[in-house]
Formats: C-alpha cells, structure tokens, sequence
C-alpha cells in the first residue's frame, strides 16, 4: 500500500505518474497482466466489483477471499510475488440488492465491506449513491452519510493499511447501453460539494482519522465508451475539473471506463491528476482478439476437428440473451455487435462448459498445426517474437494482445 499513496503523492506534486486499475477476474487475462510485470518490481492493482464478487459469490461464483486467493495463484504461476498485488474492491455499497427496502440493502452493503476488508483487500471505493427501492430520490447528503456507514464498518475490522476513494460520477460499467451525443464533466463546486459532505458524515461518526486516508474521488473527466462509440479525452475541457482536485487534501481522481482511450489521453489524464486510471473490457477485448486471430489460424490449416468457436460462442450468447441484450441494437449488424462490440459482452460467456470445450479444440489444433510463421503474421498482423518451440502459440498470441493494452496503461501511467 506504501508504493499506491507514493504514487498519489507523485502525482499531487505534479509528477505525472499514476497506476492502471485492471478490472477483470477472467483467468488467461489476468495470467498475461500479471505475466507484463514478471520482471520488474512496480505494484499491480487489481480490483473487483461488488456485482462481480461478493459474500455470495457475485456472478463469478467467487467470495472477496476466494478472490485474492484465485489471483495470487495466478501471481505465484507468472513467478510475480503476491506482496506486489494491491487488491481493491470497487462500486462497494448497497448496488446488488438495490431493488430491496434501503434498509435490509445496507445490511448487505455492510457485511460486503466487511467480507473484502476481512479478505485483505486494501483499496475501498465506498459508493452508497443507487437508490434502493423505498428511498425515493436520495440526495447527496444521504449517499455521504451511507458511505460513512460503510466506512465505520470497515475501520472496525481492525486494519491499519486501508485507503479509501469516494465519489461515484461514473459511465455505466461495462459501457453505455444507449447512444450518447456528448458528455457532461463533473463540475469542479460538485467536487467541493462531495468532499465537504463527505468529511461532515465522517466526522459525525468519529472518523476523522479514515479521512487521511481517503485518497481518491471518482469524477466524470469526459471519457466513456459504448458498444460502437469512443469519447476521447479532452484535456483543455478538463482544465477546470483537474485544477479541483489540488484544493482537496491529499487526494487524486480516480477515472473509470478509461478503456480504449489512446496512450497520449491517458497519458493526459494522468497530468490532469486522474491518476488511477481503470480498464476492463478493453482487457478481454483483446482476448478475444486473439481468440479470433487463432480461429482465423486454424481456417487456414488443415485441421480435422475444427472447433467452430465463433459458432459456439453465437450460440450460446443467442441461447443465453440476459449479457448482451441490452447493449445490441436488433438489426442486420446484430451479429456484428454481439462479437465486436467495445462494450464485450462476449466476456460474460467464456465460463461456460460448450465455449471452454471449444476453446480447448481450437487451442489443441492450432498446437498440433505448427502454422508457418508467415500464417500467423496474417492472423494478427505481424510476428510473434521468436521464443523456444516449447513455447505455447496459442498462449503467445493471447500474451502479446492483452499486453498491448497493458503496456499502454503503463507508459502513460510513467510506470
């Protein structure tokens, strides 16, 4: 936790630097992120929604500590030691069960604090601001005095290494479900407003030591992205909301659905002082890339099984709409959508048995292929670093799209 607040005093001083925020539990991405540190020592945040994990397993099935387990697995696997993974939990409030009465929602809320603060997780986005079914409009004020709630919750656990983040004025996770014409950015009196209320609603409940430690808010800098739509960064609209920031103590933004963002407004937002910086569709994005890019591989040799992976996967998300449906336009671009989409739907469909079958196939026949190299450069567009013939093609592919994003996360985070 020591190398995330140097981080935030680096960035605060006007340094530039910042740290990427992965957000994925997907095994073979988080196995090529953790495989991009392998050989230096920089800390790596990892971090999990409270729909993705949570004390019921979220839709997972992964409790907040069987979570940090399955990382550090995958961290021990990659030969990169667990004490530089840096666990968050994210979104963490009464959002999963908002259609109940407030009341039994924010019993829930709590014991999901308490199960991520018990599991090691470091990182805490306190977010109270959805309404659950009985509250009507909720004000600001209110979602302060939630927050501090939750924040009383896991200041008794007894932690002394925990850092907070605050705030909430967030995209839609996973990407618009309409089309939007523009974007309003926070303004920066919001941004006073949020601290000061938040700051009244700790101090009430005696946790004034907890605000030290709070050292993050989320805003909406001007980025998001939908299913066919990217909004870039902005530096010059953004001047206002940056400047905001440096009148808080010791804070930073925090900026969600980064994803697809170009490494020079990365790199901005990182100077603007929206210094963590998350992604995760962009991250299984480029898996499934490289999924596409084997299965264009394996169309060009001669292969006895072929494993009809983009079949399978059509056919499981049309059988199991619940994923995309709302984020795919009906139409004759319908299909397009449902596998290319930037909001990735696809991801939510690995997991099941009939796509890791095919999957399995597709990998054991690029395998078995031994494709020239010349064959592969025309799947994904260019060649595969030379490595020893043990080296797994399948997974070499994955490695080098996913990393990509990585790599640019890292660059404009001065990592």
């Amino acid at each position: 936790m020591s190398a995330l607040l140097d981080i935030v005093a680096a960035n605060q001083a006007g340094k530039g630097q910042g740290i990427p925020s992965y957000c994925t539990a997907h095994p073979q991405t988080l196995r090529a992120i953790l495989a991009a540190y392998r050989d230096d020592t920089a800390p790596i945040l990892i971090e999990a929604t409270c729909n993705q994990v949570n004390q019921f397993g979220g839709y997972t099935g992964m409790t907040p500590a069987g979570f940090r387990a399955f990382v550090e697995d995958l961290a021990k696997a990659e030969g990169v030691e667990p004490a530089r993974l840096i666990l968050g939990g994210d979104h963490l409030g009464p959002n999963p069960w908002k259609s109940e009465p407030a009341e039994a929602a924010m019993v829930k809320a709590r014991d999901l604090v308490a199960a991520f603060v018990d599991a090691g997780f470091t990182k805490i986005h306190l977010d109270a601001s959805m309404a659950c079914a009985d509250d009507g409009h909720l004000s600001e004020g209110q979602i302060a005095e939630r927050a501090a709630e939750l924040c009383a919750v896991a200041e008794s656990r007894g932690r002394a290494d925990l850092v907070y983040v605050i705030g909430t004025e967030v995209p839609i996770p996973g990407g618009e479900t309409e089309a939007l014409d523009a974007l309003a950015l926070t303004d920066p009196a919001s941004v006073a407003e949020t601290w000061a209320l938040h700051e009244r609603a700790f101090v009430a409940r005696g946790l004034a030591d907890a605000l030290t430690r709070v050292i993050g808010i989320v805003v909406q800098p001007g980025v998001d992205f939908g299913n066919d739509t990217v909004f870039a960064f902005d530096a010059a609209k953004a001047t206002d909301l940056s400047a905001a920031v440096t009148r808080l103590p010791g804070m930073v933004f925090e900026a969600h659905s980064t994803d697809y963002q170009s490494q020079q407004a990365l790199s901005d937002l990182v100077q603007g002082h929206f210094a963590i910086l998350k992604v995760g569709p962009e991250l299984t994005f480029a898996f499934r890339l490289a999924v596409m890019a084997l299965a264009e591989i394996e169309s060009l040799m001669d292969v006895a099984k072929p494993s009809n992976i983009v079949d399978v996967l059509l056919s499981e998300m049309r059988a199991n709409p619940g994923d995309w449906r709302a984020y795919v336009a009906p139409g004759p671009r319908e299909r397009e959508m449902m596998l290319y989409g930037l909001s990735d739907r696809v991801r939510y469909y690995w997991p099941r048995p009939a796509v890791q079958a095919a999957l399995a196939n597709l990998y054991a026949n690029v395998r078995a292929a031994k494709p020239e190299p010349g064959i592969v450069a025309q799947a994904i567009g260019g060649l595969v670093d030379p490595v020893p013939a043990s080296a797994d093609l399948s997974d070499r592919i994955v490695r080098r799209m996913v990393g990509d994003v990585v790599r640019k996360y890292r660059a404009a985070a001065g990592e």
